[in-house]
């Protein structure tokens, strides 16, 4: 949450603090990180540290139990399986053609320390002494979700015996540009989000409120924590029942569940999600961290989680999955682009690289800023629709924009309070990088419900996030905060939807050339588009009649989110060398 105006004042002139100063009661504990050297086969039980590398560890064994520590598995499973899966990843990178550039992360090397807070920093040092076995150690700064909470209480009246329909207020469900058009993809098959799974990533809900009874799936990771206004809000904007009363939520088809920061790592969060989760489903990541410029002032200098090692890993994880993450960009009123953001804090392995700029590593992750509403929405006016906040980071890294303020949902008691039940609640000033971005989540859950109900693929994260970036509403210029401040387009379903099924098809040549006499003879053409309906055909252009000449197998690699890889295997089963010519057909895109 952000501190709104006075209704009918002017936003743009108010001092980019990243919040008002004060603390959010959802917050994570500082996390100790351990990436352990890839050669030392470390292993991590409740029995001490080894290695099936057969190294001699014991300094680090004696430094572990002098301080009476454990190194624990960051990602759960044990080193053994999690090797395994990238064993098997690092066989399909090492097949991978010239030109492709694949990160399988490897999760076996990850570790956490769980110690008094005080003691971590203390901890870290002495771990770093061991650089022989350990590639890095560091601390993560305590995690909130990406609102700054006011002193706003519940209203003092109960509620009434049925609520009232809200649905009115809530603007961002209108057409384009003011809202992202989810009435019109209401009225497509598939259009509410049908068949879309969604796990929101962060503390608290309350799935017993009144407007999330249907296609909740509750949390299934994580111990959630009591607070639960931050979660309700959130899953009332992507799954708000539509039942006459209270608000809509913009894919109410879509099912929604819940893993909880409250208890768990936030890597080992986005781990636990993503296995529960398939390609096309979607992840929402509602958390940021204070960076390198934090000032201890609110939210200022807080980033994007993507910047520490092990949540890239995990978000990396998952997208190679297939699923699409969307991440807030924080509150922190930061340019990512600052070169800052180049230099790792102490303790990162020396393999980091600075992820807010795309060329050097991609979490693939949609990455969401905040953007001011309609003037005069509730009253208010925030500067120019879709103007970047002055909150809200800002980057050639971030992807979409959402409604940043003024946001109508579930949760907080300011637009109906009352002290019978907090199920009967609701606010009018949801806002942040919390609220901007369920609204992208919700908007791409539309759209795989309409490619689901047409019987095409659901889109890949590649896909999603180019999409996202070539259409919607533009963003605006505000007085201080141009445009070139990205924060970009605000998602318009009718164009994603539109862009979304899309289809064309063509036929061409791809390569010619000669295969000897009983010799086979193999081919590979990467960089396809994923979600392209390719079928190949090889013809001989050599004239011998009287017998086959040839026969061939197509191999398909996923080699990325974004891209398939074919190999062709031509055999020529005649007597004399073939030329041959192998084409294509894409069926659809």
């Amino acid at each position: 949450m952000v501190n709104a105006p006075q209704k009918g004042s002017a936003g743009d002139g108010q001092q980019p603090t990243g919040g008002n100063g004060s603390s959010p009661v959802l917050r994570s504990n500082p996390e100790l990180i351990v990436v352990a050297k890839s050669g030392v086969g470390l292993r991590a039980t409740a029995d001490g540290v080894s290695s099936a590398a057969g190294l001699d560890i014991a300094p680090l064994v004696r430094t572990l139990e002098s301080e009476n520590i454990l190194l624990k598995p960051l990602f759960g499973a044990s080193e053994e399986r999690l090797q395994a899966e990238a064993a098997s990843q690092a066989a399909v990178r090492a097949g991978a053609p010239p030109g492709l550039s694949v990160y399988y992360p490897d999760l076996s090397v990850y570790y956490y320390v769980e110690a008094p807070m005080e003691r971590l920093d203390q901890l870290a040092e002495q771990l770093r002494t061991h650089s022989e076995f350990i590639e890095g150690v560091y601390v993560k700064p305590p995690a909130e979700p990406p609102y700054v909470l006011n002193d706003m209480q519940p209203l003092a009246a109960d509620a009434p015996a049925t609520s009232p329909d809200f649905t009115s207020r809530q603007g961002y469900l209108d057409a384009a540009p003011g809202g992202i058009d989810a009435r019109y993809a209401w009225t497509l098959s598939g259009g509410r989000g049908t068949g879309a799974r969604i796990i929101d990533c962060e503390w608290g809900w309350r799935f017993t409120h009144e407007d999330l009874l249907q296609n909740q799936g509750g949390v299934v990771a994580g111990t959630p924590s009591t607070d639960t206004n931050h979660g309700t809000a959130v899953v009332g904007e992507i799954g708000g029942d539509h039942n006459g009363f209270g608000i809509a939520g913009i894919s109410p088809d879509a099912f929604v569940s819940a893993v909880s920061f409250n208890t768990l790592p936030s890597a080992t969060a986005i781990r636990q999600a993503a296995d529960r989760l398939g390609p096309g489903d979607i992840i929402l990541l509602e958390i940021h961290r204070p960076g390198p410029r934090a000032t201890g002032i609110g939210q200022q200098g807080f980033i994007a989680i993507e910047w520490w090692p092990d949540d890239f890993d995990a978000i990396r994880y998952a997208v190679n999955k297939g699923i699409i993450v969307v991440e807030a960009a924080g509150n922190g009123a930061q340019n990512l682009d600052d070169p800052v953001y180049n230099t790792p804090v102490q303790g990162f392995p020396a393999t980091w690289t600075n992820p807010f700029n795309r060329a050097n590593r991609d979490s693939g992750a949609v990455v969401v800023g905040a953007g001011a509403p309609p003037p005069g929405t509730h009253g208010a006016d925030w500067g120019p629709d879709r103007s970047r906040l002055d909150f809200s980071n800002y980057g050639s890294v971030v992807d979409a924009q959402g409604w940043g303020r003024e946001v109508t949902s579930t949760g907080y008691g300011d637009l109906q309070g009352g002290s019978t039940t907090p199920d009967l609640w609701y606010t009018d000033t949801f806002s942040g990088t919390s609220s901007a971005s369920p609204i992208v989540v919700g908007a791409l859950a539309c759209v795989q419900g309409v490619l689901r109900a047409q019987g095409r693929i659901a889109l890949n994260p590649a896909r999603a996030r180019e999409l996202l970036r070539a259409t919607g509403s533009a963003q605006q210029d505000a007085p201080g905060r141009p445009a070139t401040q990205r924060i970009g387009n605000r998602p318009n379903l009718r164009q994603l939807i539109a862009s979304a099924t899309q289809t064309a098809s063509w036929t061409g040549v791809q390569f010619t050339g000669t295969v000897p006499a009983g010799q086979t003879k193999c081919w590979f053409t990467f960089n396809w588009p994923a979600h392209w309906h390719v079928v190949w055909t090889v013809v001989p252009t050599s004239l011998t009649p009287g017998g086959p000449q040839i026969k061939w197998r197509v191999k398909v690699e996923r080699a990325s989110d974004s891209f398939i890889t074919y190999w062709i295997c031509i055999s020529n089963v005649s007597s004399v060398a073939v030329n041959i010519e192998t084409r294509f057909a894409v069926l659809g895109w």
